[in-house]
This record gives structure tokens, C-alpha cells and sequence, in this order.
């Protein structure tokens, strides 16, 4: 009988086997019978006897286990080299003490602006078992630029992050579907407190493509961007003074922008908006839609078509008039005039009531670009062109028919020659209204401050770019509505974090150096220790990446210690 030690790697103990040699007849070679008796005590050094997994293919179960025991500790103590393997075996059976080296410069940031912008306390008192995961993946979103979440497990092992654990994707599934709407509603109510309630809230929409069949919102819509996927819409409200998004309704995909409003401000009253100042584009533009915001006291901001009467008639009243340098801002490089207009909403056609004194004040404010006027003539001389080309050759499409009768008189004699002569009445027409634009209001009375509130539109417009490109929405790639309504409110987390550094970098002016991408990635390469007995500890810091936090306006990270709570 011989009493052999053998280590296991994978469950880091050390077994005691009685081995027993034999000649195999058959196989003409020794072979051996082993039969597990006991393992090793790391603190006592001493074999403890197992449960008795295997006696009953040993020949020796007539000993008991003190016998063994007893033989065993003889063994070690009469062979030196047994007691070296078994103090090399006591080591290996210490569990060890982790330590490892991650990222941690961009995750500090992303840490900084969830605490400047009160997204993590939001999400800690509406999400209090989640909010670290949902970090976790807002953070990857942003830092892992367009790469899908099946990657995340890759990421976690090189970056320190709130959550601190991986997240594969049956548990990101499960997250996205157990966020509720009504734990949704009550974030949209705790950040809408924090967005001042004096600045305009930008209110616009965009279209998400799916080749999903299964979701219900998916629909044939009019797409943006000439997707002929169909799609669901996405509403976004933003403040233009803050520059971060605070809500967010997903809506079926052929519902157009127009019919969205009057649905919101019911929405914006359950979660206590009061002081509401929406600015929109034309595509919300319907007096049904004005009348509403006036009966809810709603002041607003809002471009409308030079095609309506009431504008049209203001431009023939100007004519030449609003062309005068008095008129002209050289910022912004238009002319610019304003009137004051009466609406009532008790009448059909509120808008004809422009000299009277019945009805809510409203500011009517035209522009007149000439460089847009020259393009837009420009475009209209190219169409004819092709128009008039169509025409000669006999290739006439069914589609410009009513162009042809607009702009054209076609003349055939019997020969069957074709002659086209322009209607220069309707092209002058035409081109009566290129280069103006109109803004409506019922709060802002000068022009010029209305278009640089109007311009301020642009931030929801690059949200919209984050939402697709940057955090991989073009296409909803899910196969449920409940995991579509939780990714989207993820996302929606990752965009005020993209919202933010997006605009301290535009008032740093940093986009002159790096691209967004590229400020993460400079401060992404700063790591952090992390021991066993110790909380993390961040690595050298440069003065360059210093200055990057004082700019995007959070507290530098200095090589200290640093944990998540």
C-alpha cells in the first residue's frame, strides 16, 4: 500500500489516494488501484477523512479511518520531501487574494456627471435594485461606440464600473423587461423638477427602422431618412438652457408629428410640469394644436409654413420694405420684422383676426435669407429644367403631371412637334416666397431673440444623432415590446450623459481638439489598482487630463482611493 498526494487546480485542494499496484494478465503491465481516503487541512496540515466517495472500489475498507489517518501522518513525518509537498499544498489551497488592474479615467467622468445631473439618485429611488446595472450599461453604450451588448462581458474585464460584475445577455434581457412604466414616469417627474422650468423645452421627433413582425408599434410611417423599413417613433423633450433630455414616449410608427401634442400636455400635467414653453418645428404646426397650448396656458415657440394666409399676406405688406438695412442682423445674416397678431380660438380660421383686440397676443416674426432665396431659386431652375426636358423627348412621368401644367403650356402642331413655352407668371409666383420663413409666438416679442431660442433646436437634433449612431439605435434589435420599452429607457440614461459632455464641449470649445470620441478615449486610459485588502486606487494622472475634467466641469480625478456605494 502506498498513501499518494494529488492537488486539484480547478477546486484549489489537496487529496490523499491509498494506491495499490497489481499486474494486469491481460494488458501484460502494472497498473494501479486508487481509492480517495481523505484531504488536506490547510490550516491544520492534517488529512481530514472524506464522506467515503470510493471506498467500496478499494480493497482496504477493512481499516478504519484512524488506521489510515495514523499511516498517512507517519508517512509525512518520516519523508521530507512529503512534508515539502505538503506545505507546497497548504499554499496552493489558501484561497487568493484578487488583484487586477482596470480602466477607470471615462467611467470616473460618467460617475461625476450621474451625480452633477441627479441621474444617479433618480435612478437609485426609482430602479433601488438596478440603477448599478443600468449604469453599467448606459456606460458601455456611450463608451463602447456602436458595438452590440453581447460585447459586454469583454468590457467589464478592462473597465471599472458601477455594477462591478458582468452582465450577460439573458440578464440584460431580464433588466429591460422588469422596468416598469410607472418606474419610468417617476424618473421623467424627478429630472423634469431638476430642468428649470424658465427655459424652453425643445419637443421633436424621430424614426427608428425594425424589421421586427412582432412588435406592436412597428408601422409603416413617413421615415426621415428614406428608410423603407417600418418603424416606431420616438418623442424626445429637451431643455435648451440645459441641454439634456429629461422625457421620452415611444409611439407607433405611422402616427405623424402633428397628432403627438395634444396627447403630451395631458402627459406633462400627470407629472406636475407646470411653467411648460415647448419649441417646436413646422411638422407640429395645426391651429388645432395652438388652440390647445392656449387653453393650457402653454407658452410656445413655433416655425410655420410661409404658405399660410396670414403670412403670405404679411409678406406682400412688407415688400420690399423688409429688405431695408434697418431690418438686417449681420450675426445671423437675414432680415428680420415682426407684427403683432390676435388669435381666436372660438373661430374656425382664428388667424384672420389680425386687427382686432379679441383674442390671445401673438407674435408674428418673419426672416428673409438671401443665400437661402438664390438656393432655393437655384433648385427650382434645375426642376424645370428636367421638367421642360421630360416634355421635348415625350419621356413624361405620371408623377410631375401637375408640374407640367403649372409651370409649362405645351403646344403640338400636326406634325406632331412639340413646343414648350414657360408660364413665367407661375414661376414668379413661385419664387415670391423664397428666402422667408416665419416663427409664431405667444411670449417671445423680438425677432432676433426668437431665432437664437429657435436655433437652440440644433440639441435635440445631435441627440438624435447619439441615439442612432452612437448608442446603436437604427434598428430596434429586440424581439419583444417589454425589452424594446426597457432598452430605449437605457439608452434614453447613456443620452444625457452624451447630452451633457456634448455641450460643455461646445462651450469649452474642445471639438477644435478632439472629437467626442476621442476626449473619452484620452481620459479612458487612466487606470485604477485594486487589492484585496484596500479600496481602488487610481494611477498617474496628467495635467492635460486634468484640465479635461475642469473643462467638462467635474472634479479631477486625483491617484487616490475610490469606491462605488
Amino acid at each position: 500500500m502506498a498513501i499518494i498526494q494529488q492537488h486539484d487546480k480547478r477546486s484549489g485542494l489537496t487529496y490523499f489516494y491509498d494506491s495499490h499496484s497489481y499486474w494486469d494478465k491481460e494488458k501484460k503491465q502494472s497498473r494501479a488501484h486508487r481509492t480517495l481516503i481523505g484531504r488536506l487541512d490547510p490550516e491544520t496540515g492534517q488529512m481530514v477523512p472524506t464522506d467515503g466517495r470510493g471506498r467500496h472500489r478499494s480493497p482496504y475498507t477493512h481499516q478504519s479511518e484512524t488506521q489510515q489517518v495514523s499511516q498517512v501522518q507517519e508517512q509525512v513525518q518520516s519523508h521530507p520531501e512529503q512534508q515539502y509537498v505538503q506545505a507546497q499544498a497548504e499554499t496552493q489551497a489558501m484561497p487568493r487574494a484578487k488583484t487586477e488592474r482596470k480602466f477607470f479615467g471615462a467611467t470616473y467622468l460618467l460617475d461625476q456627471i450621474a451625480q452633477e445631473t441627479g441621474v444617479l439618485d433618480d435612478l437609485k429611488h426609482c430602479f433601488p435594485k438596478d440603477y448599478k446595472k443600468i449604469l453599467s450599461i448606459a456606460y458601455y453604450l456611450i463608451l463602447e461606440d456602436r458595438n452590440p451588448l453581447l460585447r459586454f462581458k469583454k468590457w467589464h474585464r478592462t473597465h471599472r464600473h458601477p455594477h462591478e460584475h458582468d452582465i450577460p445577455s439573458q440578464q440584460s434581457s431580464k433588466l429591460f423587461q422588469s422596468i416598469t412604466e410607472d418606474a419610468k414616469l417617476q424618473f421623467f417627474h424627478l429630472q423634469g423638477r431638476r430642468r428649470s422650468e424658465k427655459e424652453y423645452w425643445a419637443y421633436d421627433s424621430t424614426s427608428i427602422s425594425s424589421y421586427s413582425k412582432r412588435l406592436k408599434h412597428v408601422k409603416h410611417g413617413k421615415n426621415k431618412e428614406n428608410d423603407p423599413l417600418e418603424q416606431i417613433n420616438l418623442l424626445l423633450l429637451y431643455g435648451t438652457e440645459s441641454g439634456l433630455p429629461f422625457y421620452y414616449r415611444k409611439l407607433a410608427g405611422n402616427i405623424p408629428d402633428v397628432k403627438t401634442l395634444r396627447s403630451l400636455i395631458p402627459e406633462m400635467r400627470v407629472l406636475h410640469y407646470e411653467m411648460i414653453k415647448l419649441l417646436m418645428d413646422r411638422g407640429f404646426y395645426s391651429i388645432k394644436n395652438i388652440n390647445a397650448m392656449c387653453a393650457e396656458d402653454i407658452k410656445f415657440l413655433l416655425s410655420a409654413s410661409t404658405s399660410r394666409t396670414y403670412i403670405k399676406e404679411f409678406i406682400q405688406e412688407l415688400g420690399t420694405d423688409i429688405k431695408n438695412l434697418s431690418n438686417y442682423n449681420e450675426q445671423y445674416e437675414v432680415f428680420a420684422s415682426s407684427k403683432i397678431i390676435f388669435w381666436d380660438s372660438s373661430k374656425k380660421c382664428p388667424y384672420k383676426n389680425m386687427s382686432g383686440t379679441s383674442g390671445e397676443r401673438m407674435f408674428l416674426h418673419l426672416y428673409y435669407n438671401p443665400e437661402k432665396a438664390l438656393e432655393e431659386e437655384k433648385q427650382l431652375l434645375h426642376q424645370l429644367s428636367q421638367l421642360k426636358t421630360e416634355l421635348i423627348t415625350g419621356k413624361r412621368q405620371s408623377s410631375h403631371e401637375s408640374a407640367y401644367k403649372k409651370f409649362f403650356v405645351v403646344h403640338e402642331n400636326a406634325n406632331g412637334d412639340i413646343r414648350v413655352e414657360a408660364n413665367e407668371a407661375a414661376i414668379a409666383k413661385a419664387k415670391e416666397r423664397y428666402g422667408y420663413f416665419a416663427l409664431l409666438s405667444n411670449e417671445v416679442s423680438e425677432p432676433i431673440k426668437a431665432l437664437e431660442l429657435y436655433r437652440m433646436r440644433d440639441v435635440i437634433e445631435k441627440a438624435f444623432e447619439n441615439v442612432k449612431d452612437r448608442l446603436n439605435c437604427r434598428r430596434t434589435l429586440v424581439s419583444s415590446d417589454e425589452s424594446l420599452e426597457g432598452k430605449l429607457f437605457v439608452e434614453f440614461i447613456a443620452l444625457i450623459f452624451l447630452s451633457y459632455i456634448t455641450k460643455k464641449m461646445q462651450e469649452q470649445e474642445l471639438f477644435s481638439k478632439y472629437t467626442l470620441q476621442g476626449l473619452l478615449d484620452e481620459l479612458d486610459v487612466i487606470e485604477c489598482f485594486i487589492g484585496p485588502d484596500s479600496k481602488p486606487i487610481t494611477g498617474e494622472v496628467l495635467e492635460k487630463q486634468e484640465q479635461l475634467y475642469v473643462n467638462l466641469g467635474v472634479t479631477p480625478l486625483l491617484a487616490t482611493s475610490h469606491s462605488y456605494v
